[in-house]
């Protein structure tokens, strides 16, 4: 077993919980975290020693370099046949509030920031039965014909599973339809957690894990690279998170094809799962700090700072987190569910935020290409 350099065994010295010097060799002998590994990073309370060893992973692989991105998002629908429980932007086809954007309106949000220089058009919506299939082959190629030089990261598995259905097609012509149309990229959502006890209380109508998995494989062999998430905070134990991780993990190895990992904070407010509390610092913080060390084989962790909020997710770059994700222009999804950050953020306040956390900002494309 490797022996401590004199400057990390100094810092374990100072763990309150001596199980954490233990995860910590593994760590530096280059070992695979164990699910009862995950398990204790969950269950401590030495937030500063696990953030030690979250930071060490974290500045191995990036140094003091901290991404963003200058991003838009375009929610196109929130009506949604799914109904989850933990929603709150979904709405019914007649329901106060209910919207479709037409092709029109999406290329006119496109043109009214087209002096910005978006480098990423992030778009997802819900499962709206009024919009056929060729609406969003329409959408892809209207935004690339609006932003050529920007990404489209567009459209979760569940997305992806609706859209195979709806033109009845297969799921590998149903990717490639969509990538011949623009599609670069897609998002993490829709996983929640993997895990069929949570599937069945939450998100019944939504696909299973199993399903999103396969999805995911597919994509990824399509050549399209992904994000990963899960969203914590709401009636899942730590045991299933963990499990959640391994099994990104384990769909890594045989992949390669997710980019980043993004722990997404639960927000109740304005869902039928409103009794539960917002998650703490300390659970956000641990998030992350998991996900850096559960997750050896994932490059990047992000902050999103819409969920945790843009002070926190200073503190999270010191705990294992590298990316802020970006400007998010004009997000709507977790804000209806009571989220107090802003709507959107500047290229200057995304850069000042990262400088006052004493990191270095690079700004990136989608796949992590610095723009100089």
């Amino acid at each position: 077993m490797k022996k401590l350099p004199p400057e990390l065994d100094m810092s374990v010295s100072t763990f309150t919980d001596k199980r954490l010097k233990s995860i910590f060799l593994n760590v530096l002998n280059g070992s695979r975290l164990s699910r009862e590994d995950g398990i204790c990073i969950y269950e401590t309370h030495d937030l500063i020693g696990l953030g030690q060893m979250a930071n060490h992973v974290r500045r191995s692989l990036h140094g003091n370099k901290a991404f963003y991105i200058y991003n838009q998002h375009l929610n196109y629908t929130n009506i949604c046949k799914n109904r989850c429980r933990f929603c709150a932007y979904a709405r019914d086809r007649k329901e106060k509030g209910a919207y479709a954007w037409s092709i029109e309106e999406i290329e006119k949000r496109l043109l009214d920031r087209i002096d910005e220089p978006v480098k990423e058009l992030h778009i997802v919506g819900g499962l709206n039965v009024d919009l056929k299939f060729e609406y969003f082959i329409d959408l892809l190629k209207t935004v690339k014909r609006v932003r050529p030089e920007a990404t489209i990261k567009a459209f979760t598995s569940v997305e992806i599973d609706y859209l195979s259905n709806l033109a009845g097609l297969s799921l590998e012509e149903t990717i490639q339809r969509l990538k011949d149309a623009g599609l670069e990229m897609m998002p993490g959502g829709g996983a929640e957690v993997l895990n069929s006890r949570i599937h069945k209380e939450l998100f019944p109508k939504k696909i299973g894990h199993e399903r999103w998995l396969e999805i995911v494989r597919a994509v990824h062999q399509a050549g399209i690279k992904t994000n990963a998430t899960m969203l914590y905070g709401h009636i899942e134990t730590i045991e299933e998170r963990v499990d959640h991780l391994v099994t990104l993990r384990e769909l890594q190895d045989e992949t390669g094809g997710f980019s980043a990992f993004i722990p997404l904070a639960f927000h109740s407010e304005n869902t039928q799962l409103s009794h539960i509390p917002p998650t703490t610092a300390m659970d956000d913080l641990k998030n992350v700090a998991a996900a850096r060390l559960m997750l050896d084989n994932f490059d990047h962790i992000k902050a999103y700072w819409v969920m945790i909020g843009e002070k926190l997710a200073q503190v999270a770059l010191s705990f294992g987190a590298d990316d802020l994700d970006g400007t998010i222009i004009e997000e709507r999804i977790t804000h209806m569910a009571g989220a107090k950050s802003a709507i959107g953020l500047t290229k200057d306040q995304m850069v000042n935020m990262i400088t006052k956390a004493g990191f270095v900002p690079v700004e990136r494309d989608s796949f992590y290409h610095p723009i100089n």
